[in-house]
């Protein structure tokens, strides 16, 4: 499930009785739509052959057994969202869909045209005795931008996926190196020497993908207080100005100018580095969760994942995949009821189980490799990567001035100077 750069795009359970179910979903709302009620539509992001497909169609069965409600599935894939919109507009959208948060917002929340799935968390979650959002915790939904109604829950997520530093735990060359994970930036760059002296890079880098490598800059400015939002947000172009700005990009100058990254990385596509790390060729892969389950047929038995922060992180980056209804949908009130049977443990387990990714659901366990970004997540706060920073702002402003300061073709000052004024600009086509 491969994350691109922004707007981003994804790469790659027991019954109940009619009447338990019926009293736990009691608090949701929307139309029965009378006869109607009896069935819904849902348009996946997932193929049915996929391991989340496999999971959301063995809970769909018992759902179905449960309540008698027929979920009409179409398994469109991840052009979904691109075919939402359209829908909505020719009156034929489907009661129920799912995607990523920011395509969700981006396709139709930022429109008006999601549900507010406030009903949703007031339910109660069937045979749990508590209601949803006693399940999904608040900060992931605090997080999100809120829709022109101050509405901020358009999506119910079933999934988190959350990036980081990963490596191999069981690599003699990165244990030695790292006994403890460092506390300051010093401590990784201290990490990164040593296996410099073992002749091991200490990053693999997919040198054309802003989105990954700019992953450093992201938690760098996060360290530092930055707001990446308020940096794109800000027209005249002062919010470049702030010391911590040019401090996060010196960092990533270290690094490249340390001789850190996998050498001819900047002439590399994906999955090169990314293979040329999971055969050991290099310590680190900044990345996100998804990576454990990219690469589990290249890595040896013997490979333990593992993962950490760059020093000085404040919040992990978090990015939902979840269910959301469309304004117009006919059938609202079964498509609530599914929404909040799934988030009952025993169903959503199967996305860690199965899908092997991490759930909203703090009481089940990440898969195993994992760990250490379920703990990230743990925190009392979480953000959106880059802050939710998406639309045309990279491509004017910020990726390829951050690619040649990632290639050594810049320095810091000049890359920051060179965002500032293309800031300046950008904002003045925007009005």
């Amino acid at each position: 499930m491969r994350r691109s750069p922004l707007p981003s795009v994804t790469r790659t359970v027991g019954a109940l009785t009619v009447t338990a179910l019926a009293f736990g979903l009691s608090a949701c709302g929307g139309d029965s739509g009378g006869d109607d009620a009896k069935s819904f539509t849902y348009w996946s992001m997932w193929r049915a052959d996929e391991p989340q497909g496999q999971v959301l169609k063995a809970s769909i069965a018992e759902f179905t057994k449960s309540t008698g409600i027929k979920v009409e599935v179409d398994w469109v894939g991840r052009d979904v969202s691109k075919k939402i919109g359209p829908a909505i507009a020719a009156n034929k959208a489907p009661d129920l869909w799912d995607q990523a948060n920011d395509a969700i917002f981006g396709a139709v929340a930022s429109a008006g045209q999601a549900r507010d799935l406030s009903s949703v968390l007031s339910a109660q979650v069937p045979g749990e005795n508590v209601p949803v959002s006693r399940v999904i915790p608040a900060k992931y939904f605090d997080m999100l931008p809120k829709d022109p109604g101050g509405s901020n829950h358009y999506v119910i997520p079933y999934e988190v996926a959350t990036t980081g530093l990963y490596y191999n735990a069981a690599d003699p060359d990165v244990s030695a190196a790292m006994p403890s994970a460092p506390t300051d930036w010093a401590g990784l760059l201290k990490v990164c020497d040593t296996l410099k002296a073992k002749k091991k890079p200490c990053f693999a880098s997919e040198g054309e993908d802003y989105w990954t490598n700019g992953l450093y800059f992201d938690y760098l400015l996060n360290a530092g207080g930055v707001d990446v939002s308020k940096l794109a947000a800000d027209g005249s172009g002062a919010a470049w100005d702030d010391p911590a700005v040019l401090k996060a990009a010196q960092q990533v100058e270290q690094i490249v100018k340390g001789g850190y990254l996998v050498p001819g990385y900047d002439a590399t596509k994906y999955p090169a580095q990314q293979t040329n790390w999971a055969g050991g060729k290099a310590g680190f892969l900044m990345n996100g969760s998804w990576v454990t389950a990219e690469v589990a047929k290249q890595v040896p038995a013997t490979w333990k994942f593992g993962s950490i922060l760059p020093p000085g992180t404040k919040s992990a980056d978090a990015t939902l995949f979840g269910f959301s209804i469309p304004k117009k949908a006919k059938r609202v009130e079964p498509a609530e009821r599914f929404i909040a049977f799934f988030m009952q443990k025993k169903q959503m387990a199967g996305m860690a189980t199965t899908a092997l990714n991490i759930t909203p659901r703090e009481d089940i366990p990440a898969p195993a490799g994992l760990e250490a970004a379920q703990k990230a997540l743990s925190g009392a706060t979480v953000r959106l990567p880059f802050d939710g920073v998406a639309g045309e702002w990279p491509a004017k402003v910020f990726s390829q001035n951050y690619l040649d300061l990632w290639h050594g073709k810049t320095s810091a000052a000049q890359f920051v100077a060179k965002c500032k004024a293309d800031q300046v600009s950008y904002a003045k086509t925007q009005g």
